[in-house]
């Protein structure tokens, strides 16, 4: 038997620390969140995309009866952003949670299916995108999708 680890290394700072282009990033994730249709959770997710030519797109959690139907806040502003702007890459994410009157502490990690998006669009541009997770004590940084999912599914798979 053989044993292997995997790392993934997260940088950790406050908001101050961070240059003005990502504390716009952040502030539009966060402004978003008031655009979240989470009637059933109460949990509201902001998300906005940096494009290669600074272009921003931001959107929120959208939910539904049907629970499966639902999408989260990174797949609706990945897919719009794509969408818009397919030719573009994407540079950065950033995503903020709000609930019971104010955004968490700590901050929340893409589900399964948004990192596998992630992915997606690192592979289909062909770079890592800048990932900044925020907490109202502390803002993660993750250099690329692949680090948060590192047995990702990709076109090579599929051969």
């Amino acid at each position: 038997m053989k044993s292997q680890s995997i790392e993934t290394k997260i940088n950790i700072y406050t908001f101050d620390e961070l240059n003005l282009e990502i504390k716009n990033l952040i502030s539009r994730a966060k402004s978003a969140v008031i655009t979240s249709y989470s009637p059933y959770s109460g949990f509201k997710v902001g998300a906005a995309i940096l494009l290669e030519n600074g272009t921003i797109f931001s959107a929120s959690n959208q939910e539904n009866a049907a629970y499966p139907s639902g999408l989260c806040a990174e797949r609706v502003a990945m897919f719009y952003a794509n969408s818009q702007q397919p030719q573009t890459a994407v540079t950065a994410i950033a995503v903020a949670a709000y609930t019971k009157g104010d955004f968490l502490d700590t901050p929340i990690s893409p589900c399964g299916a948004c990192r596998q998006v992630l992915v997606e669009t690192e592979v289909r541009f062909g770079k890592p995108i800048d990932i900044y997770l925020f907490g109202t004590k502390e803002i993660f940084h993750i250099k690329g999708a692949q680090q948060l999912l590192p047995f990702c599914f990709v076109k090579e798979s599929l051969k």
